[in-house]
């Protein structure tokens, strides 16, 4: 997986300098230039095998390590805690809930998301008839099931 690649390569560039920054420097170049891979194209990641899950939840593990200078065998979740960083599968949920979110109720939202949410319309009067729910699409297939209009 390249963003894999590109997040390894820039945390290994980091751990070597690591000792010239401070926590908070290392933390915003961490931000800067791994998270923000990794935060890339969420929604192709959506339901991705768990394979590649973990190849990026291994990379932003290392990167953890490095900014809080703990040792390379140490535990991650709790420097992710310390970090405030979501693990990717939920990094990955959150991120498309809240494109779905701007794109139903804010205006500054791309058209072309807003097109693809449809809201569900009953055809009987229900308690649930005034809530703002979304239609899911029928599909055939798991590949189609990723598509953001089948996501949201």
């Amino acid at each position: 997986m390249a963003a894999a690649r590109f997040c390894n390569y820039h945390s290994q560039a980091i751990r070597h300098i690591r000792y010239l920054l401070s926590r908070e420097l290392a933390l915003t170049l961490a931000c800067s230039l791994i998270l923000t891979r990794m935060d890339y194209c969420n929604s192709v990641l959506y339901c991705a095998p768990s394979s590649s899950i973990q190849i990026l939840q291994r990379a932003q593990n290392n990167a953890a390590r490095i900014v809080l200078q703990a040792p390379r065998r140490s535990h991650a979740r709790p420097l992710l805690r310390d970090l405030h960083w979501l693990p990717i599968q939920h990094r990955i949920l959150y991120k498309v809930a809240v494109l779905i979110f701007k794109s139903r109720s804010s205006a500054t939202a791309p058209t072309y998301l807003s097109r693809h949410i449809k809201t569900h319309v009953s055809e009987r009067t229900l308690r649930s008839s005034t809530a703002p729910l979304l239609d899911k699409p029928f599909t055939r297939t798991d590949f189609v099931n990723r598509a953001f209009r089948c996501v949201a």
